[in-house]
This record gives C-alpha cells, structure tokens and sequence, in this order.
C-alpha cells in the first residue's frame, strides 16, 4: 500500500494551490458579494492547464486521472469553493461524451474544453426530480430526424453561461422508469426555444453559475443522443459515481481551507493576555478537526484511485461525498465559533467557507441518498 503521489501529482497539486492564492483571493469577496461569475479566471485556469485534465490526450488534454482532477479540486476549494466551482465545473457533463458519446462527438467536443472554448453543464435535476432523478419528465419526442424537447430543469450548474448541456431526457414514456425510459442529449445553449434564468440569492457558492433552464419544441438532431437511447439513466448514475469523488474533494479542501484560517486566527487573537492557541480546549478542537480532514482526505484518495485502477466502488464513493460534506460543514462550524463575533462578519473569510460548506451536504445526491447508497451495499 503505497500512500505517496506521483511528482506529477505533486505539481498538479501545487499548481492548484499557488493558482487559487493568486487569482481567487483578490476578488474572492467581490465574486460573492456580487454573485458574480469570472470568466476570465476561467480562461486563465484553462491556460494553466487545470481544466479538463482527465480528457485524453487524442482529445486534447493531458490524459491524467480522477486523482489528479480531485487533487486540482481540493487546492482551489482551499481557497474558495465557488470559484473552484466555476473552474473546475466547465467541464460537467462532458464526462458522458468521454464515456458514451461516438468519435465524432468525442472529436468535436471534448478538446474545446482543456482550450478554454466552451463551458458545459449537466442538465439534470428538475422542480419535481431532485434526488428522484429517474422522477424526470422532459419530453424528447422524435420528429423526422430530430428530436422535439419540452420541459424545464432547474439548479442547473452553469445553467445560464453554458455552450453546451446534457440533457436526461423522456424519450421511452411507456416502459418503467429505470429500464429505458430516458435517454442523455447533448443540447447546443444557442438553439430557438431555450429560456435560461439565473437563480440569484444563494447561500453560499455565489461565485458560480446556476440557472434554471426551460424547453419549448427545441428541435435538436437525433445525432445528439449520447450513447444509446433508453440508456440515459445508468449512464447517468455511472456519471454520478464518478462527480462524487469530486464533491468529497471539494469538502476536503474546504475543509482545510477553513482549519488553515482557523489555525492563523487563534495565533493571532489574544484574549486574557495569551493567544488562543495557549488555550487548551482550543488545541483539543484543532486537533479534532485535523483528525476529521485528515480522515475526509484518505477516504477521497482511495475512492479516486480504485476508480483510476478500473475499481470503481459506488459504495466507497457514497461514503466520501457523505464523510467529506459533513467534515466541511462541522469544521468550518468549530472555526468561525473560534472566531467569535468576528466570524459572523463578511470582512472575515471564514463566514463564507460556513455559507459555501452547506451545499456539500446536498448537490450530486443529498447526504441521505448516499446513506442508501451505502446501506444497499451493506445488505
């Protein structure tokens, strides 16, 4: 059992690090008082050569793996979740392309990633399908040799920035929900009959795009479809094994985001004439939250690298988005408490690490569908 990385994830990881200090901590608070996404740190992210990095290299990219994409990812949360989001969420959906999709779609699509020209999204979720996402009703009907799509998605990321988006999408009405009835289409953002909304006032990821996205008779080329019709919703729930490593990595850096502001604090603060750091009930809590990541990090690392080894563990990957999540959200509790009344005030980063931690817990499979995840496995 070997626990050390590569030099080259070493310097994806290091990269990472020193590009998130350098371009999200200056307009860090400004992205989120504003809900503001910076498509120009994007693009500089895609010049470094941090997005995209497990697309191959006849496509484009570098052909690294699920360990270096979540490396990559826990460095830039460490900073600021949202903008790792808006970097690192280019890509969403495009990973059904690299699975299913023909050469073709391969060709055409996947190198304008790593390129910095287009931004994808996963359009998923639905109003009324949520953690049901076999529960989806967006209606793709043939006509001719396209398909007509209608229906609506919603807390879609990148929603209204997007060139592109997978779609899930009915396109079998009369068979049972998780055995054909839906099929994943690549829609072009541009197409007559798209109505995109920015959803303004989150709590926390203000920095990224999300949106909520409506359908009324968009004709889109059978061509479009991803794989094979009927074949939407496993090929969906594969795709999702795998974000999930990416979810945890996000918690992870958060996570150790949130301890490093949290270490610096209590040196600095001096309360009845010492430091924090001199107190003893505080070094316990430090000492636990460190425990916590440390854990969060091992299970995310193993989940990535049996998936890089053709070991893809479900079970495992449930277990590191759910750890991982809650990890973030009670770390980043233990560290604006030892900020006090500080903490509470935007002039401190720690009260936007609490408010960006919440969603760990909710998007890609809500904490409780992981916990299914996990029980099924068990049983």
């Amino acid at each position: 059992m070997n626990f050390e990385l590569t030099e080259e994830q070493k310097a994806f990881q290091n990269l990472a690090y020193k590009f998130a200090l350098k371009e999200f901590e200056p307009i860090a608070k400004e992205c989120d008082r504003e809900e503001k996404y910076p498509r120009e740190i994007w693009q500089k992210a895609c010049e470094s050569g941090l997005v995209g990095v497990a697309i191959p290299e006849e496509y484009g990219g570098p052909g690294a793996g699920l360990m270096e994409t979540a490396l990559i990812t826990e460095q830039l949360s460490r900073v600021d979740l949202g903008l790792s989001l808006a970097v690192m969420a280019a890509t969403f959906g495009s990973e059904n392309i690299l699975n299913y999709g023909s050469e073709e779609q391969k060709k055409a699509y996947l190198p304008l990633l790593p390129a910095g020209k287009a931004i994808f999204a996963g359009a998923y979720t639905e109003p009324n399908a949520g953690s049901d996402v076999a529960g989806t009703t967006t209606r793709a009907v043939k006509d001719g040799s396209d398909y007509m799509i209608n229906g609506s998605k919603t807390f879609i990321t990148n929603g209204t920035i997007c060139d592109y988006m997978v779609a899930l999408c009915v396109t079998n009405p009369d068979v049972p929900q998780k055995t054909g009835r839906h099929s994943l289409i690549l829609i072009e953002a541009t197409r007559p009959g798209i109505t995109r909304y920015k959803i303004t006032g989150k709590m926390g990821i203000r920095a990224s795009d999300t949106g909520s996205i409506s359908f009324e008779d968009v004709r889109v080329p059978q061509e479009n479809l991803i794989g094979r019709e009927g074949k939407g919703f496993p090929q969906l729930m594969h795709f999702f094994d795998m974000t999930r490593i990416m979810v945890a990595s996000q918690g992870v850096g958060l996570a150790q985001g949130a301890l490093d502001l949290a270490l610096k604090y209590v040196q600095e603060r001096k309360t009845f004439g010492l430091p924090l750091a001199a107190n003893q009930g505080i070094q316990f809590q430090l000492a636990e939250m460190a425990t916590r990541v440390e854990l969060a990090r091992n299970i995310t690392y193993k989940a990535a690298w049996k998936a890089d080894n053709g070991q893809l563990d479900p079970s495992l990957n449930a277990m590191a988005k759910f750890y991982a999540g809650e990890t973030a959200v009670w770390v980043t509790d233990k560290a604006l408490q030892m900020h006090g009344g500080y903490g509470y005030i935007d002039e401190y980063d720690i009260q936007r690490f609490y408010r960006d931690a919440k969603i760990l817990e909710i998007y890609e499979g809500a904490k409780e569908i992981e916990k299914l995840t996990i029980a099924k496995r068990l049983f």
